[in-house]
């Protein structure tokens, strides 16, 4: 029996080396949370935002923290498929169109998190209607889009290609616009924040650079997460060598994204800075365990990979969900630690009508500046990722990403 599985064409992808049970047991249980959190997202469309921890202080949080964080997600996935092709280098040994897959995946959930914190699905329709092309907010809208659309493209090319449907050149042209548009929705999404004067936190033009390394990192580290079980699984085969380049180029890409982070802190905590106020707030106010997770998590991450005895399967799982963590945290603390300390004075005095719950009065107002996810929230989040594990599970068993040949 095991002679007839390995005497099966390599064309299209099987289900994995455990005859299907376990990636059907996956679907279904994936499919079960996805329902549980659309349930949820029905009570929040019925009873309003309200019900998040969201307030004027802090008017965006986890939903968007989810965005920012699954767009780099969505980023590692492609890069390392398109930069081999595009700049004619050796690739990854046939990861190609599961690291593609993956990210459309999360480009997928990154757009779910933004209908789910406009409060009302309908008012898509007003952000086109009424839309300001001058705003940060509509590029980003449209490169998503055309990132989501060319990725789809890429793993159709892949495959076209692969039956001699698709040049070898054609391909190659797609690889360099997807690499681009990549790291265009990074940079536009960075100037959502960037260009905000009146937030201490985000007025910096480091951000750009500083999103598309934190994407390189967790993009990275999800793919690795991913070929490493399907590799287990029997899904597919995969040379050592190939986890290695993978593993060390992870490493690179967790220094300088430490690197950008250090220079920054540096920048804004120099004595007599004006961002003093946010380091403290980092190291040692509300958000230091996102900022320290963040740091020993990376400084973890990059000691597994730049050590070859330590780079076994499941250390090398392990440094990747600390960087996949660690890099969540950074989301985290730069989109909440935005919100509490202004770059411009507020306009006028807090009065009862200025604040979105004033039951408790003035300190009930400014009790909840530090932002927390309600339980609605988490519930709904977690619904979401299980959207994103149900997509992956569906396209694994019925897409043909297994590689049928090595790397071109």
């Amino acid at each position: 029996m095991s002679e007839n599985t390995q005497a099966a064409p390599a064309a299209k992808a099987p289900a994995a080396r455990f005859g299907g049970k376990g990636l059907n047991i996956g679907i279904v249980v994936a499919a079960v949370v996805t329902v549980a959190g659309l349930a949820l997202w029905g009570m929040q469309l019925s009873g309003g935002l309200v019900q998040t921890g969201m307030r004027n202080f802090d008017s965006w949080g986890l939903y968007i923290t989810m965005f920012m964080f699954l767009v780099g997600l969505s980023a590692g996935g492609l890069i390392i498929s398109s930069v081999p092709r595009a700049f004619g280098m050796k690739g990854f040994g046939g990861i190609s169109k599961i690291a593609v897959w993956t990210s459309i995946c999360c480009t997928v959930l990154a757009v779910g998190f933004v209908v789910i914190d406009l409060g009302q699905p309908l008012r898509l329709w007003e952000l086109f209607a009424y839309s300001n092309l001058g705003s940060p907010l509509m590029w980003d809208i449209a490169v998503i889009s055309i990132y989501l659309i060319l990725s789809v493209v890429y793993l159709w090319a892949t495959l076209r290609a692969e039956a001699g449907k698709v040049s070898e050149k054609a391909l190659r042209v797609i690889s360099v616009v997807a690499l681009v548009t990549a790291v265009l929705v990074h940079s536009v999404t960075a100037w959502i924040f960037g260009l905000q004067q009146a937030h201490e936190f985000w007025h910096t033009a480091l951000l750009a650079p500083w999103f598309v390394s934190s994407a390189l990192v967790c993009g990275v580290a999800l793919v690795l997460v991913v070929v490493i079980a399907l590799r287990k699984a029997g899904y597919l085969e995969l040379d050592q060598a190939n986890v290695v380049k993978l593993v060390k180029m992870l490493g690179a890409f967790v220094v300088v994204d430490l690197y950008f982070f250090g220079c920054d802190l540096l920048t804004a905590g120099f004595p007599g800075g004006s961002g003093s106020e946010i380091v403290a707030m980092l190291a040692t106010g509300p958000l230091a365990p996102f900022f320290w997770v963040e740091v020993v998590g990376c400084a973890l991450c990059a000691a597994v990979c730049f050590t070859p005895k330590l780079r076994t399967d499941p250390l090398v799982v392990v440094a990747s969900l600390l960087a996949i963590v660690g890099i969540f945290c950074k989301r985290a603390q730069l989109l909440v630690g935005g919100f509490q300390i202004p770059n411009l004075d507020y306009a006028g005095p807090m009065t009862q009508y200025t604040v979105t719950d004033w039951a408790t009065g003035m300190t009930g107002a400014y009790q909840g500046m530090v932002y927390w996810p309600t339980p609605i929230e988490f519930g709904i989040v977690l619904g979401v990722v299980g959207l994103g594990a149900l997509l992956l599970l569906l396209g694994l068993k019925y897409l043909p990403l297994k590689p049928v040949d090595h790397d071109r």
